[in-house]
């Protein structure tokens, strides 16, 4: 396989641009007005309302009306109405002011017929004299319009009509019909709109399967091995075999489900006597509405229920068993304690590149503390994604994630260069969250095969602690995307950002609260169990989002949760490690610094170091102050190298551009793998099983290393202001109170009593693991 000749570096970096946003050329300070972190687009509008009055035109004494909006050589059309004279249609037109070569607009009514649709009547405008309308004003009411005949002499029917000159600012522009979709069919205009959607309400189901009374087994001669097995959607969960081989079974066992509201799927339980092997028969079954369930914000036990089991019974005519199967109520029963588990943040995306930390339960929700506002402005560079009339053509499109919104803009067609301009705003309640935002190729413009998935151009990720609160930042961002060939540059993306923060102080008290809501602390759940039931959570989002129209397809949802990132991969191994060799490789650095120190390699250094060690020796009070104003100076020193911008995807750090083609071809193998053999199949598939789980603990391991470097770095401006502060604090406090003290007092509070100890982290390790690391920049 050919790899691909790398680019130059500087083409995978961000690049600042000064774009007109709002009319005003952004400069990174603070715009005011509607609609000011994206360019303004002229449009005109046509809002086609209703038609009265219409004349007979069949030999039925009706008509079957549509409308045609035309300008110039664009030409939009309303569906049409069999066999009605009153029809409304209540459509919007919009036709982009670059693209406008016509000075008039003509609206017209046409008679719907087999061979030649017949001319009602039209209204005809003078474009310099349409208004023009800014929201907020309100919207213009529409008006009745007499219909004129070819010659411009009145006709029968009047045509209710709005005209004006607006911007992508207009409410009526995210439904109205574009004149650059000319050319897509009327079934393929629902997927080309901009929309914003809601992912489900999620919630964790805990299920407590206590005990079983009185079951019924065919053979009474054995002990039974009972087992419950519970049911919810897609997700099927076990319980062990009960240690107690009778007919009142015992385990005291906790399952764990995802569910989301609102709730469609019954909780099935059937407890089941393991009768052989793989063969399980059903003793009885019971199935329970999660909208009857318990809900609780913290771990309280919540009251326990007893369930009457019901038994399937096949109904037998004969010697032939039938396929139906009748339900009896009998004695046996099932004790359960079951309750939505709402003190808990359903995790539904990587960890890493969380957009929202808070539990399900709004009673726990704090006040948000800011707004996010995302400019999506424009593309350029991008590559044909697919065949169309023997020419590369893409049809791009963009969704962004943050919290529980989503977004989506309109698709620009047939366009390598797309202009969007949409502006979304989102609520924050934490800093230390992530923001994505992706790029795809719309595949389902012709109504198409639904098996057919949108091509991913590429992705952008923007952690808010790392920006300046009221700051315009506005770049190009490189669309970056592994393929089995090597990595590859799709493009440029081209965003405006602001984060505005309500309150200064809220936002510095988040830094030293937990990042999860705090039953995560008090009654953790597994690694396992959280992988599995994150797995079953995206799964669940992107079921609902893909039945919202226009759909949110499955694999677009699922690159923007990055649902594979778990997966070996030797690259990113790599990647970790060199991550790690980055973090030590300053320890590594004082270590040979010490050396040349001891070995009088610069004199005067070594003789500076000699006294500075007899002052501290002879006053041991003077350490603490030293170490924490010597931090405090290389803080200060390093504030000119800050960060300018935000973190972007880097393929050097990822070890992208210079990955074995052998090492690509094993992390778009398969998995399972496509070996032969079916033993080297299991023991390869088990190696990478391993290795993914060795590869998240490095990765780790990077991160908390990373997180110490960025205390000093600027790269989360507000994070190092307050370590900054309080190092200048901690030296002036330690340099007044006596030495031994403050060894006392230290080693007191670290030997206290576990009574005095609080099962919640503690604020300064809560402020370290809000610190960001290197993780944003990850391939």
């Amino acid at each position: 396989m050919m790899m691909q000749r790398p680019l130059p570096p500087e083409e995978y970096s961000l690049k600042e641009t000064s774009p007109h946003l709002g009319g005003v050329i952004a400069k990174g300070d603070k715009l005011t007005s509607t609609y000011d972190l994206v360019e303004q687009m002229q449009y005109l509008y046509v809002r086609v309302v209703k038609a009265r009055d219409l004349p007979a035109m069949d030999v039925t004494g009706s008509c079957d009306p549509y409308v045609e909006v035309k300008l110039g050589n664009y030409k939009g059309t309303t569906p049409h109405f069999e066999k009605k004279t009153d029809p409304e249609w209540n459509q919007v037109f919009a036709f982009s002011k670059d693209r406008i070569q016509a000075s008039v607009i003509e609206v017209t009514v046409k008679d719907k017929d087999i061979v030649k649709d017949d001319f009602i009547g039209r209204v005809s405008f003078d474009l310099t004299e349409v208004p023009k309308r800014v929201p907020p004003d309100s919207p213009l009411a529409p008006q009745w319009y007499r219909l004129e005949d070819k010659k411009g002499d009145k006709a029968k029917g009047e045509l209710m009509l709005a005209i004006w000159m607006g911007t992508q600012a207009d409410e009526a522009f995210p439904e109205s019909w574009h004149s650059d979709a000319v050319a897509v069919p009327s079934e393929g205009l629902a997927s080309i709109r901009s929309k914003v959607y809601l992912s489900p309400k999620l919630w964790y189901v805990r299920v407590n399967i206590i005990e079983a009374q009185d079951l019924l087994v065919s053979d009474k001669g054995r002990y039974p091995e009972v087992l419950v097995k519970a049911v919810l959607g897609n997700q099927a969960l076990r319980t062990r075999v009960s240690p107690s081989r009778n007919l009142n079974p015992m385990w005291n066992e906790d399952l764990l489900f995802v569910a989301a509201e609102p709730f469609e799927e019954h909780l099935v339980l059937s407890v089941e006597d393991r009768v052989g092997p793989n063969k399980d028969e059903v003793l009885g079954k019971v199935a329970i509405p999660l909208q009857n369930v318990e809900r609780r914000l913290d771990h309280k036990a919540v009251n326990t229920k007893w369930y009457n089991l019901e038994r399937h019974v096949a109904v037998v005519e004969g010697d032939q068993k039938k396929k139906e199967t009748t339900t009896t109520k009998f004695s046996s029963r099932i004790h359960l304690r079951i309750c939505l588990d709402g003190g808990y943040h359903v995790l539904d995306e990587s960890t890493h590149y969380s957009s929202d930390l808070r539990p399900t339960a709004k009673q726990l929700w704090k006040s948000s503390i800011g707004v996010l506002e995302v400019g999506i402005l424009t593309a350029q560079g991008l590559l044909p994604m697919k065949t169309k009339d023997g020419k590369g053509t893409t049809d791009a499109y963009c969704v962004a994630k943050y919290g529980q919104k989503w977004i989506r803009t309109r698709t620009i067609i047939d366009c390598f260069s797309p202009k969007w301009n949409e502006q979304y705003t989102w609520e924050v309640f934490d800093p230390c969250t992530v923001v994505t935002v992706g790029v795809f190729d719309n595949c389902h413009l012709q109504g198409g095969d639904k098996a057919t998935k949108d091509s991913r151009i590429g992705k952008v990720r923007i952690r808010l602690s790392t920006l300046e609160t009221d700051r315009v930042y506005t770049h190009s961002y490189p669309l970056l995307v592994l393929h089995p060939s090597g990595v590859k540059k799709m493009g440029e993306v081209q965003l405006a950002v602001r984060f505005t923060c309500s309150s200064l102080l809220n936002m510095l008290y988040i830094y030293s609260q937990p990042l999860l809501p705090k039953m995560h602390y008090l009654h953790p759940l597994s690694v396992t169990q959280l992988d599995n039931l994150r797995h079953q959570a995206t799964q669940i989002v992107s079921m609902r989002l893909a039945r919202a129209e226009p759909p949110l397809r499955k694999e677009v949802v699922e690159y923007m949760l990055d649902v594979d990132s778990h997966m070996w991969s030797m690259r990113k191994s790599k990647a970790n490690f060199f991550r790690i060799m980055g973090v030590l490789g300053g320890l590594i650095a004082v270590g040979r610094w010490f050396d040349q120190v001891r070995k009088w390699k610069n004199p005067l250094t070594t003789v500076l170091i000699h006294v500075l060690f007899i002052i501290l020796v002879l006053y041991p009070e003077l350490i603490l102050p030293t170490v924490f104003l010597y931090l405090f100076l290389i803080g200060i020193w390093y504030f000119r190298w800050r960060p300018r911008q935000p973190p972007h995807m880097d393929t050097r750090l990822s070890h992208a551009d210079t990955v074995h083609p052998d090492e690509l071809d094993e992390e778009f193998d398969t998995f399972p793998t496509t070996r032969p053999l079916d033993i080297v199949r299991m023991r390869y598939d088990r190696l990478r099983s391993v290795a993914g789980r060795i590869q998240t603990v490095v990765g780790d391991l990077a991160t908390q290393g990373e997180r110490l470097q960025s205390l000093l770095s600027w790269r989360d401006p507000r994070a190092t202001a307050l370590f900054l502060t309080f190092c200048l604090i901690a030296a002036i406090v330690l340099y007044v109170t006596p030495f031994h003290v403050v060894a006392l007092v230290a080693g007191i509070y670290a030997l206290r009593h576990p009574k005095f100890r609080h099962k919640l982290p503690s604020a300064p390790l809560n402020f370290f693991r809000r610190l960001p690391a290197r993780t944003d920049s990850m391939l």
